[in-house]
C-alpha cells in the first residue's frame, strides 16, 4: 500500500490551549505533521518563512495584526500555502470562504469537521503541482471580501540563526554577491532566505520602487541620493547610506532609470 505524502502545518492561535487542542485533533492523522506553532501574526510569517508548510491553521481573531494581515504578507510566496481558518463566530468572513473555495473550521473544532477538512486537503496538495497562482487568487477573493488590500511584502533575511522579515522601504540595496543574494539596510547586511534569486525578488518588489541598476543589482529608487553620468554611456549611483554606496547603472538600463525618476 502506497505512503500518503505528508502535510507540513503550522498553527497560528493566540491562545496556547486551543494550539494544545488542535494539535492533538491533528496528531490522529498520521500523514499530518506538525512543524511550528505561533501564537501572533509576527511570529506565523516567521515560522511560515523558514518552514515553508504544505498548511497553515489560521486563527482569525488575534490581538494586533489578525489572520488576514497573515494571508496578505504571503501572497508574494511563489507557492504560499494553503490556509485553513479557524473563527468563533464570523458568519461573514465564512460566507467569503465558502465563495472561494477556501476552508475553514468553527471554534470548538467538531472531529468530523476536522476530518473533512484533512480529507480536502490531501485532494488539493495531490494535485497542488504548479497551482501557487491559483492559490494566490482564492486568497485574494477572499482578501477583498474582507475589504482588505494585499499589497503587502516583506523581504526574508537571515540574521543569527533567524529569519527576519524586512520592510521593502528599509531596504537600500539587493546584491548578488557570489551564489548569495545580500540585502543591505542602513544598519547592515544580510543574505536572503530560502535560495531567493534576484529575479525572483525583482518581481516581488514590483509594486515598490526598485530599479534593476545592473544585472547584479537592484536598487531603492528612494535611498538615491545622487547619480551622475560615468563611462561608455552608464551612470553612477550614490546611494545615501553611511558608506555612499556606489552602483553602476549599464548603459542599456539608464533610459529605464531616468524614466523612473520622471526625468
Amino acid at each position: 500500500m502506497t505512503e500518503s505524502p505528508r502535510i507540513s502545518a503550522i498553527i497560528v492561535d493566540d491562545e496556547p490551549p486551543a494550539r494544545d487542542e488542535l494539535a492533538y485533533m491533528l496528531s490522529r492523522f498520521e500523514d499530518v505533521q506538525i512543524v511550528a506553532e505561533a501564537a501572533s501574526a509576527s511570529s506565523a510569517l516567521v515560522a511560515i518563512a523558514e518552514h515553508e508548510p504544505d498548511v497553515v491553521f489560521l486563527d482569525i481573531e488575534m490581538p494586533g495584526r489578525n489572520g488576514f494581515h497573515v494571508v496578505a504578507e504571503t501572497l508574494d510566496m511563489d507557492d504560499p500555502p494553503l490556509f485553513v481558518f479557524a473563527t468563533a463566530f464570523d458568519q461573514y468572513a465564512i460566507r467569503a470562504f465558502e465563495a472561494n473555495a477556501v476552508d475553514y473550521l468553527l471554534k470548538p473544532v467538531s472531529e468530523e469537521r476536522l476530518q473533512g477538512c484533512v480529507e480536502r486537503l490531501r485532494q488539493r496538495l495531490a494535485g497542488r503541482g504548479g497551482r501557487g497562482a491559483e492559490v494566490r487568487r482564492d486568497l485574494e477573493r477572499v482578501l477583498e471580501g474582507m475589504g482588505m488590500s494585499a499589497q503587502l511584502t516583506r523581504v526574508a533575511v537571515e540574521q543569527g540563526g533567524r529569519v527576519v522579515l524586512l520592510a521593502p522601504e528599509d531596504v537600500v540595496l539587493v546584491r548578488a554577491e557570489g551564489k548569495k543574494v545580500m540585502a543591505y539596510t542602513h544598519r547592515a547586511s544580510a543574505p536572503c532566505h530560502g535560495g531567493m534569486t534576484l529575479d525572483r525578488l525583482e518581481s516581488r518588489l514590483a509594486r515598490h520602487p526598485f530599479f534593476r541598476a545592473n544585472r547584479g543589482a537592484l536598487v531603492n529608487l528612494s535611498h538615491v541620493r545622487e547619480f551622475s553620468p560615468w563611462f561608455h554611456g552608464k551612470y553612477n549611483i550614490v546611494l545615501d547610506d553611511a558608506e555612499g554606496t556606489e552602483v553602476t547603472v549599464s548603459r542599456s538600463r539608464v533610459g529605464g532609470f531616468k524614466e523612473r525618476l520622471g526625468l
